[in-house]
């Protein structure tokens, strides 16, 4: 049923923060125009099939893992580095749901990850102030006038980027290439040599004994679909209002509106007002939706999104994505967790142990610490046995490539080594190496909370 007093466009009445400053405002209505006659990325089904696998990890029986890039660049669309990731998050798939013998519902930052908020909207270098670098869907990187204009043929390349993006996922999700009969394949070269690779290799040969004894059992692994395929999802955050409304679709069949740009769309720590834009436009879509909490976050501003963005209490609906820091977590979670509960909601809760945890290197790159990352993750499981809540999912940055952005792990990376493959284009993501790594350390926290 459509949601009352709203429409795509509703969210123009509100306070819209992290905008851009269009220039010409007749070339944004036109490409608005335009994407608004493309073909939806996503489709109805597709949704309700995610909060299905939602509402099931709220109420214990599943478990969350959303990663990918911090944000996606225009420069880096080809086979490699979308496989990369999409390996990786297999992988730490795997080991999570051998750990946790419960399924793992898989959702990448991905196909749309393209706008990124920042703190200021200029930025000053020799006396010169532009426009800040937003993401590749509103402008660019380079310090020119003319690549930080806000310039809105980018969220026609954006469509495009997100269409091939998509249609290489569903191939590799569903193509054989995430057949468990493979899952030796699935390691890259520089992983396989870590500490980690080798532990994934053992856990690989487990899965192959334990397919041939099926087999040999009389079970016929051809015919069983869970085995060849598995269901991959995408997220972003939902901050370019624009191109959101432009790629809004109404199903008739059911009378509601969706999000054709992802399946899940999320809102951010800056943009979580509960009288701003961008709450206004999410609760009128049908999608999945997350909302990332800060440490600042109360339990009054918590329980009043919920009753905006989900008042039918719909399981599945809501993902709350706690973002603390590792030396908050312990005191600014708990109050939440009680709150939420005692109101008898039961969103997915989800631990971002990134943007919290946030620093400078002496040599002056942002960068994140291993072992603040784990500090957080633990902190999160520690919160929800202590509140007696589900602790359902890990949300996370990162790249299956060979970089060096996050310290610490098993490599021991240190501030000299950041330099060597740093690539970013706004915030430090882990590794291949260091994904699969956080993956057996939550596996083993997973482990001990079954016990």
């Amino acid at each position: 049923m459509a949601v009352q007093h709203w429409s795509p466009s509703s969210w123009r009445e509100r306070k819209a923060l992290q905008l851009p400053a269009y220039p010409d405002a007749g070339a944004l209505q036109a490409v608005e125009g335009r994407l608004s006659s493309l073909p939806p990325l996503i489709f109805p089904g597709e949704i309700t099939q995610l909060k299905a696998r939602l509402a099931a990890v709220s109420r214990g029986e599943a478990f969350l893992l959303q990663g990918g890039d911090c944000a996606e660049s225009f420069d880096e669309l080809g086979q490699m580095p979308v496989e990369s990731t999409f390996r990786v998050i297999l992988q730490m798939a795997v080991v999570l749901t051998y750990a946790a013998s419960c399924p793992v519902i898989k959702v990448g930052r991905i196909a749309g990850q393209f706008a990124k908020p920042r703190s200021s909207d200029t930025e000053t270098a020799q006396g010169v102030t532009l426009p800040s670098y937003r993401g590749d869907i509103i402008n660019g990187a380079e310090f020119s006038a003319d690549v930080r204009t806000p310039d809105p043929q980018r969220l026609l390349t954006a469509y495009s980027h997100s269409a091939a993006t998509l249609n290489l996922l569903r191939a590799l999700a569903q193509g054989g290439f995430a057949d468990l009969h493979r899952v030796h394949g699935w390691t890259a070269d520089f992983v396989r040599r870590s500490p980690q690779g080798e532990r994934f290799e053992e856990l690989a040969d487990r899965i192959d004994q334990s397919l041939a004894f099926m087999e040999a059992c009389g079970f016929d692994a051809a015919k069983a679909p869970q085995l060849h395929a598995v269901e991959f999802y995408t997220s972003h955050e939902a901050l370019h209002l624009h191109y959101e409304e432009a790629l809004t679709r109404h199903d008739e069949s059911c009378d509601r509106s969706y999000g054709a740009s992802a399946h899940m769309l999320w809102l951010g720590e800056r943009t979580r007002g509960i009288e701003g834009a961008h709450v206004e436009y999410l609760r009128g879509i049908d999608n999945a939706v997350g909302v990332k909490l800060g440490p600042a976050a109360r339990p009054e501003d918590v329980l009043a999104l919920l009753d905006r963005l989900d008042p039918n209490h719909e399981p599945g609906r809501i993902v709350l994505i706690a973002r603390m820091g590792s030396d908050k977590v312990a005191d600014a979670l708990p109050p939440l967790l009680s709150a939420v509960r005692d109101a008898g909601r039961t969103p997915v809760w989800c631990c971002d142990p990134m943007h919290g945890n946030t620093v400078t290197s002496s040599n002056g790159y942002k960068t994140r610490d291993f072992g603040r990352i784990l500090d957080e993750v633990r902190g999160f499981f520690a919160a929800h046995r202590q509140e007696g809540t589900y602790p359902g999912g890990l949300h996370f940055e990162m790249t299956g490539q060979d970089v060096t952005e996050c310290r610490g792990g098993a490599q021991a990376l240190g501030d000299e080594g950041l330099a060597e493959r740093y690539r970013t284009a706004c915030d430090p993501r882990l590794n291949g190496s260091q994904s699969l790594e956080l993956a057996f350390l939550v596996a083993d926290v997973l482990r001990s909370r079954g016990r």
